[in-house]
This record gives structure tokens, C-alpha cells and sequence, in this order.
């Protein structure tokens, strides 16, 4: 694929006319653009197609990201007809879980976590891969943690089951904290199964780390997944939802001396990696990616 050199207010490639500016891109596409796609219902509140299209125009790559609401009887429809067309992209909620028993094929991650973040074509056929593990790596190690020691975390629905692989490859020991007693040791006994070293969170307990898994937190009136008080020996938290100036219990922790982060890193780096798997031959712009994402929560 050819690229030609960018004026100074655009970039073009042979097939895709890219007209970019620091808050905004705008592509042209026409039959040999390769479409990449979010697929999830909702999707109008994904900053995938922000993210990943100014990494595309930067690159002045042939390619457009958009976002397609699909309802879960569509799924199946939905997948076969990207691969039809050699197509690629990322699957958000609620349908990670049955789009990792849609691939073809998929990365011994993927498997692991029972859910699909990413996917792409080889062959006319679709590969999935979870990034969001990577992601949430990626994201302790920007907040200056190794991963290693004792986590907490809240939470055992989907997003947890990512963080739990985490965890096996950080070789960390994960307490499972849930409002159902039940879950948290139901998921504590999957998780033993990936290889981490997990039980259901009892007592008092004094983690180095801390992640919510949970919804909690994307409005400000949610309660804090968990008591500030606990967390005076916290090396990080994690926050795996995002909002426009971090979510309240971020805020908390931050102003209590934790370094804590939400969930925007963990999206810009999952998205990098899966960036990765669309384009093998490139190198994912990180900074772009991670300008674009906190500009569009105003940070």
C-alpha cells in the first residue's frame, strides 16, 4: 500500500483522502476501503471509532472504523458478513461472551477469558483475541504497579473475568469481593481454573492493588465500589469504567494519596494491541490514541 506524502493540513494515501485537524478527522472512502468496526448495542457512547480513525489517518492508512449497533439476533449476521469482506474490528457489551463462540479461531486468551474483544480475517475466516487483559496490565504498569502482590477485586461479571487472567499473569493473589457471597466464590473457583491463585475476599484485607469490575461509578450519585477507608495501604486502583474527569472513586482515591487511574488507559492500551492484530505491519500511534481518548472526555 502506497502513501504519499502529507500536506501540511491532511495526509493522503492512494486510496483513502484523509483531511485531519487537531480535534476532528474526516476520511473518503470508496470499494477498496478496508472497514473496521465496533459491534455492540449500545455503541453510540464508544470512543473505539475516535480512537482508532485518528490512528488510521495519522498512518494514512486505506481503512475507516465506524460503529454498528447490533442486536443480539444480528450478531451472528453481523460477524459473518465482516468476514465476508475481509473486515476486522472490536465487540463491547453484551457480546463479547458470544462472540468468542463465534469465531473460527481464537488466541489461547480469548479462551481463557471466555470473551472476545477483537477479531480480524485470515482466510476468510474470523480469529478472535481478548486485548482487554493486556489493557489492564498495560494500565498498572502506566500507574507505576508490577502487578505482583495481593488484588482486590470487585466485580464477576465479564470485565472480571479479564482481570482475573490478569492477575495469573501477573502471578498475583486475587480476593474476589461481591455483593453475592455465592458469585464471589463460584467466580474465585473459575478463576483457580486460569491458573490464578484466587479466593473469595474475607475479613479485613490490606490489597496492593484494587479494581472494580463493576458499573459502579459511571454516574456520580453511584456508590463507591469500595470504602476509601479500607484502602490506606493501597499501592494502585484501577478503575475499569471511564468518565469525563475520572469517575467519583478515582477522585476519592487520588485525593487520599492512591495513585488510581479509570478505565481510559486500559482503552487506549487494549485498543493499541488490538490496532496490532488489524495491521500487523504497522506500530499502534499510542500518544494519538491517547490524545484523542482524553480529549473526548474533556481531559
Amino acid at each position: 500500500m502506497s502513501t504519499a506524502t502529507p500536506a501540511p493540513s491532511s495526509r493522503r494515501c492512494s486510496r483513502t483522502r484523509w483531511i485531519a485537524s487537531p480535534k476532528s478527522s474526516r476520511v473518503e472512502v470508496n470499494a477498496s476501503t478496508r472497514l473496521l468496526a465496533v459491534i455492540g448495542d449500545p455503541v453510540a457512547h464508544s470512543l473505539s471509532p475516535s480512537m482508532h480513525n485518528a490512528a488510521i489517518g495519522v498512518l494514512g492508512l486505506d481503512a475507516v472504523y465506524v460503529a454498528l449497533r447490533t442486536p443480539a439476533p444480528a450478531l451472528v449476521t453481523v460477524l459473518a458478513a465482516l468476514a465476508a469482506v475481509g473486515g476486522a474490528g472490536n465487540v463491547t457489551v453484551p457480546h463479547k461472551e458470544a462472540a468468542e463462540r463465534c469465531v473460527a479461531r481464537k488466541t489461547d486468551v480469548c479462551a481463557r477469558v471466555g470473551a472476545c474483544n477483537t477479531f480480524w480475517t485470515e482466510q476468510g475466516a474470523l480469529v478472535g483475541d481478548n486485548t482487554d487483559v493486556a489493557g489492564i496490565l498495560a494500565a498498572l504498569r502506566q500507574l507505576g504497579a508490577d502487578g505482583a502482590g495481593s488484588w482486590l477485586l470487585v466485580g464477576t461479571g465479564g470485565a472480571a473475568r479479564a482481570v482475573a487472567v490478569a492477575a495469573a499473569a501477573a502471578k498475583a493473589n486475587l480476593h474476589v469481593l461481591s455483593r453475592d457471597a455465592g458469585r464471589a466464590r463460584d467466580f474465585a473457583d473459575w478463576a483457580r481454573q486460569q491458573g490464578t491463585h484466587a479466593a473469595a475476599a474475607r475479613g479485613t484485607l490490606e490489597p496492593d492493588i484494587a479494581i472494580n469490575a463493576t458499573p459502579a461509578g459511571l454516574k456520580d450519585t453511584d456508590p463507591l465500589p469500595l470504602d476509601p477507608d479500607s484502602a490506606a495501604r493501597l499501592h494502585a486502583a484501577l478503575d475499569l469504567v471511564y468518565a469525563p474527569g475520572g469517575t467519583r472513586w478515582v477522585r476519592t482515591l487520588t485525593a487520599a494519596g492512591v495513585r488510581a487511574q479509570d478505565g481510559r488507559e486500559v482503552l487506549v492500551h487494549q485498543g493499541a494491541a488490538a490496532f496490532a492484530r488489524f495491521f500487523p505491519d504497522q506500530t499502534a500511534p499510542l500518544e494519538v490514541m491517547r490524545a484523542t481518548v482524553n480529549r473526548a472526555l474533556g481531559a
